[in-house]
């Protein structure tokens, strides 16, 4: 089960799961909190997990620009 969720989060964008590390939660506690605000807000969460994904993939693309402080 472990593998199968690491694959389902490693292939959409991995907002819940860098949410959990950073704010020191377990990602299924996140998830659930996303899905009952969800329910509860009529769906306007998923604007708010669209762009956390945006801007998650836009400083993981600078971080393959920029290897080194030099490269600037």
């Amino acid at each position: 089960m472990k593998r199968l969720t690491d694959f389902i989060e490693k292939q959409s964008f991995g907002v819940c799961n860098t949410l959990g590390q950073r704010l020191g939660f377990s990602t299924s506690s996140v998830r659930l909190s996303f899905v009952y605000a969800s329910f509860f807000t009529f769906g306007s969460p998923i604007v708010l997990y669209f762009a956390l994904a945006f801007w998650m993939n836009v400083r993981r693309a600078m971080r393959r620009q920029r290897s080194t402080v030099w490269d600037l």
